[in-house]
């Protein structure tokens, strides 16, 4: 099986992941979505690896709000964060929650994530941001912040492919992504500060981006993780706080998803919501008829998106360690698509985005202390 998921508690896993590409999952979504957002990651992964072998681990930050029962779940299955530092990854994936902040830099876990930006950016041969967590890194790298939207970008977009890239090769020149924030990053203050547009929709704005520093940075607007019913989920969890008057708006469909019949549906039910606003309409909500007709078109594309970073893992976890056999075993691309991520990460030499962000640099937003910070490679015995 080419993806070992790794929850800690079997010690015959870590003896299993030797040659591996270690990956971790920094899981910040909410309780309701915790289990959801696991299963969605190893599928993914597991259906982009193929024959290259993982790893995968699950990591928490104390300072996300959690339940009682979601944090048994973690308890169970995850380690703290702060067990990265003293340990090894080849790559992360980060996810955002849900804010409960005015600005990022006031949320309760901004210290500890500012903090393990700056560690990625030395110690991971890549680590992707999702959605939130692409706006929290670019703030505290370069300072961009996202802008506020008149409504939710919500639903699935078609994205343009607008520069070539290793990480696109194989997938069509537009490709269909999910997409759900309330915030935007833009494409010209990206740019700007040196980042490279990938993938953007002209009703959703930038989808995919880069930054090549000492660690290859890939962000993430929208999410290609989820699954068919995601969407669906979040509009009835978004319904029922409008009913109950949690939120001021009725959420509008989401854009692209539903087929006709089921959009005909759920309109009637939102046109009612708007004129008898009660909590016992939400189990009139036609669950079974929506998830019907329901498919996620954008997995394959996904998969291909993945399976691509994978590939770039295992080539530069080859270079790394410096041995044929490992090559041999863990890298079953092709010559000339290993050659490309090479080619393209010698064209993108910048300079470490946190160079200007070191400890005691009064201009960063990080606040947090930074002491515990060590390298992996420097920590290594006879590095």
């Amino acid at each position: 099986m080419p993806v070992l998921v790794d929850r800690g508690s079997d010690p015959r896993i870590a003896q299993a992941a030797a040659g591996c590409i270690e990956i971790g999952l920094l899981n910040n979504m909410p309780d309701a979505a915790l289990e959801a957002t696991e299963r969605q990651f190893i599928a993914l992964i597991e259906s982009a690896a193929e024959d290259i072998r993982v790893r995968l681990r699950f990591f928490s930050m104390a300072d996300v709000p959690r339940s009682e029962r979601g944090q048994r779940h973690l308890s169970n299955a995850y380690r703290d964060i702060d067990t990265v530092w003293q340990g090894h990854l080849d790559a992360l994936i980060v996810t955002g929650t849900e804010p409960r902040a005015p600005s990022l830099p006031d949320e309760p876990y901004w210290p500890a994530l500012a903090e393990l930006i700056d560690w990625a950016e030395h110690n991971t041969i890549s680590t992707i941001w999702s959605c939130l967590a692409a706006h929290a890194a670019v703030l505290h790298l370069d300072g961009v912040a996202r802008r506020p939207l008149a409504d939710k970008c919500f639903g699935v977009f078609a994205c343009d492919r607008v520069l070539d890239h290793p990480l696109m090769q194989g997938l069509a020149p537009r490709v269909a992504v999910p997409h759900s924030r309330w915030n935007e990053l833009r494409e010209d203050e990206l740019v700007s500060h040196g980042y490279d547009v990938l993938m953007c929709s002209p009703q959703a704005g930038v989808d995919t981006f880069i930054r090549q520093g000492t660690s290859l940075f890939v962000f993430f607007q929208g999410h290609p993780e989820y699954d068919a019913t995601s969407l669906l989920g979040e509009y009835r969890r978004d319904l029922g706080r409008f009913l109950r008057r949690e939120r001021e708006t009725c959420p509008a469909l989401p854009h692209g998803y539903f087929d006709d019949a089921t959009a005909d549906l759920l309109a009637r039910l939102r046109e009612r919501a708007l004129v008898d606003r009660r909590e016992d309409l939400l189990a009139e909500f036609p669950s079974v008829a929506a998830e019907r007709g329901l498919r996620a078109d954008w997995r394959p594309a996904a998969e291909g998106l993945y399976r691509n970073w994978l590939v770039h893992l295992s080539a530069r976890k080859a270079e790394r360690v410096g041995a044929a056999d490992i090559a041999a075993r863990v890298i079953p691309a092709r010559a000339s698509h290993v050659s490309a991520f090479a080619a393209n990460a010698a064209g993108h030499a910048l300079a470490p985005f946190v160079e200007r962000r070191r400890r005691n640099d009064p201009t960063g937003f990080f606040t947090g202390a930074r002491d515990r910070r060590v390298s992996a490679q420097a920590a290594r015995p006879g590095a």
